[in-house]
């Protein structure tokens, strides 16, 4: 098996037209924008409408990184989607999303792995394009966590939000993947879970009316957690490519929490200019808040080439994980 580079060609990103603002959450919860933009740094979120789904929001990025590219959907060899709020339990939203752009035949599937989805699917496109069984791969994240939202828990009802972002990997010449750190840990899913979604306590009246099937946190600890999780990955990720901290350009963390943010980059010295936070328009859009970040700053040509990027998140699973990446043309 030949092994080759890796670069992205092209990204996307795109929103729900809903804005959320903390203003409108003040109308039915016991908050205020104060109290959530001091705890959060959120400003507003997206939330999808009745009629759109995960699918929609991830075709609709995915098109964008197509233009951004050049290229069509029939280009692309093969349709990753992460995400935890899949149209269905079955089939993968990324069958749905390949079909919806016109690559029907293509291969295609889902990475199941919370706020981490990106970086483990990263990862995996990156390691399928290096060793040259396919030459273009289309990554999605894309979440539609409004649907499993209590709106009545203040403490989770305003922190997410829905979103996706699109990256087309591509093979190149030069390589742009530098190291990868994944981590995961299952042996307390009730930190950050969702219980009611699958085979341990499938859905029923009574599940219905406990809410076992949206969204349950246990902050404090998670936050302890996340913060830790953040900087070990990094560190690790930057030991394996040989960088100091100093030769990062741009890190551009999973955007879960304004305070987790800043907490990780004081104790990583890095500085405001070179922490991509975009969380006060977004809230946390899980798996699709760091490929939204990328396309953002990207679109506004803030990145060049040679520039070393260290995307890092912690989520769900528990599961955690950092990709260093040196950005080519």
């Amino acid at each position: 098996m030949s092994f080759t580079g890796v670069k992205i060609v092209g990204v996307g990103h795109y929103a729900p037209a809903r804005v959320v603002t903390n203003h409108d959450l003040e109308q039915w919860l016991d908050t205020s924008d104060e109290w959530i933009t001091t705890r959060t740094g959120m400003k507003r979120r997206h939330w999808a409408s009745n009629d759109e789904a995960t699918s929609d929001l991830a075709a609709a990025a995915a098109s964008a990184a197509l233009v951004h590219a050049g290229l069509q959907a029939q280009q692309i060899d093969c349709f990753i989607v992460a995400t935890v709020t899949p149209d269905y339990y079955f089939p993968a939203t990324a069958c749905l999303v390949a079909s919806r752009l016109g690559a029907v035949d293509k291969p295609a599937f889902d990475v199941a792995i919370a706020c981490s989805g990106f970086i483990y699917g990263l990862t995996v496109a990156a390691g399928l394009v290096r060793s040259g069984v396919y030459r273009r791969i289309m990554l999605i994240g894309a979440e539609t966590l409004s649907k499993i939202l209590d709106k009545d828990d203040r403490s989770t009802a305003i922190l997410f939000g829905d979103g996706a972002g699109a990256v087309i990997l591509e093979r190149s010449d030069e390589d742009s993947f530098l190291a990868a750190d994944l981590g995961a840990d299952g042996s307390r899913p009730e930190l950050l879970f969702a219980q009611g979604s699958g085979a341990r306590r499938p859905l029923d009246h009574a599940a219905l009316d406990e809410k076992v099937h949206l969204i349950h946190m246990q902050g404090p600890e998670t936050f302890k957690l996340a913060v830790n999780r953040m900087i070990e990955s990094t560190e690790a990720v930057l030991e394996q490519a040989k960088l100091a901290k100093s030769e990062i350009t741009f890190l551009i963390p999973h955007q879960a929490n304004k305070r987790i943010i800043d907490a990780a980059a004081r104790y990583l010295g890095m500085p405001n200019g070179k922490v991509v936070i975009n969380i006060a328009e977004y809230g946390n859009t899980s798996a699709a808040s760091i490929p939204m970040a990328l396309s953002e700053v990207v679109r506004a040509g803030l990145v060049k080439s040679g520039d070393v990027l260290v995307f890092v998140a912690f989520g769900g699973g528990l599961s955690w994980g950092a990709v260093a990446w040196r950005w080519h043309q």
